[in-house]
């Protein structure tokens, strides 16, 4: 059995087998076939705050205290208007971990605007996007129950990376991100029935025992509540804060295979095409390209541009397979998805049947530029 650091201070019961873990190290690229079609969505990304309360090594999103700002609602507004106008389906909403004291002029702006917490703040937002007929995904790192309970009705799915199960020091300090804590958050999206998107970082110290168990970790919360819709393997990307080299294309598509053969297959593995070479990861499994805007910067990942569709259209036909677009969350979830829990809101729910957009992305109508 495998101990996650964090798991019992924060009640996650995992456990991992160790003969799951060896089944998970043994499997290479030619033990897996290739997916049948590629998806991908179309989003707009709207960091509503560069405060965090952690300061990982690899990261260049997070700003000290002093730096970070709010985008304030209008300009949250002006963001999705242009995501909308460009025929995006999703507004991806992120901010920092839990910015906490040390970001008084964060908090002190939320208090002017009116808003309790970050996250009455993002309630907002999300509704902003929802008028301007954009499905939100959120994505706010670490999550309490009331937290999540807080935005959960107004988000199409939402999403936390685990990065990995193992103590790292690119987490190190007295601010470390603790794996506990983010198994925790995964669970919490399962027990209020949130759609969700999770990860694994491959380069950023752990070994591959670790990358089993991260992946065994985030199996046994889908198999606990169903509610993992995608898990994305994301390299990590040289930039101003992370000199070391990335992962090789070897250990790329061997931890591809690993997360195709070791997920349910209804779980989707995602590699996003701006840090990873799709093109040659298409035969270990994976089955999506991700979020891509046509409209604003990776802001997480600045340094590397997304893809335009014509470029995706490439990857998909080197792959011999057809490339489909599709919403941010997976149509098993929606009503009449397959799923027989309700996993999807009244308003997400009636805001899919209401947009000529969303339903013509669900009968796969065919791609617009």
């Amino acid at each position: 059995m495998s101990s996650i650091p964090g798991a019992d201070e924060y009640g996650v019961n995992v456990e991992i087998r160790d003969a799951d873990r060896e089944a998970a190290l043994a499997v290479r690229p030619e033990d897996i076939e290739p997916a049948d079609e590629l998806t991908f969505a179309r989003n707009v990304f709207v960091p509503l705050t560069t405060a965090c309360r952690y300061t990982c090594t690899y990261c260049t999103y997070y700003d000290p205290p002093g730096e970070a700002d709010l985008l304030s609602p209008e300009e949250v507004r002006e963001t999705c208007q242009r995501g909308a106008a460009a025929g995006c389906t999703e507004a991806l909403f992120t901010f920092g971990d839990d910015p906490d004291d040390r970001y008084t002029a964060v908090h002190d702006q939320l208090d002017e605007w009116g808003f309790d917490s970050i996250h009455d703040y993002l309630r907002r937002a999300c509704e902003i996007a929802l008028e301007e007929g954009l499905l939100p995904h959120a994505n706010p790192g670490d999550q309490t129950r009331e937290q999540m309970a807080t935005v959960a009705d107004v988000n199409a799915s939402m999403g936390v990376m685990l990065e990995t199960t193992a103590d790292v020091q690119a987490h190190g300090g007295p601010r470390a991100k603790n794996p506990g804590q983010r198994l925790h958050t995964i669970d919490v999206a399962g027990e209020l029935g949130v759609p969700f998107t999770t990860g694994i970082l491959v380069g950023v110290g752990e070994d591959w025992a670790d990358r089993a168990d991260s992946l065994l970790a985030i199996r046994a919360l889908h198999e606990r509540h169903g509610h993992v819709q995608e898990v994305i393997v994301q390299p990590v990307s040289p930039n101003e804060r992370w000199s070391d080299d990335p992962p090789s294309r070897e250990t790329m598509r061997r931890a591809v295979a690993m997360a195709r053969s070791v997920l349910p297959d209804d779980v989707a593995v995602q590699v996003p095409p701006n840090l990873a070479d799709a093109r040659a990861l298409l035969d270990c499994g994976v089955e999506d390209l991700g979020g891509v805007s046509p409209v604003t910067k990776d802001h997480i990942n600045p340094d590397y541009a997304w893809p335009a569709l014509r470029e995706l259209e490439d990857i998909a036909e080197h792959g011999g397979v057809p490339l489909r677009e599709r919403l941010p969350v997976y149509e098993r979830f929606l009503p009449d998805g397959g799923v027989e829990n309700e996993w999807t809101s009244e308003r997400i729910g009636r805001a899919v049947q209401e947009s000529e957009r969303f339903r013509s992305v669900l009968a796969g109508e065919p791609l617009r530029p």
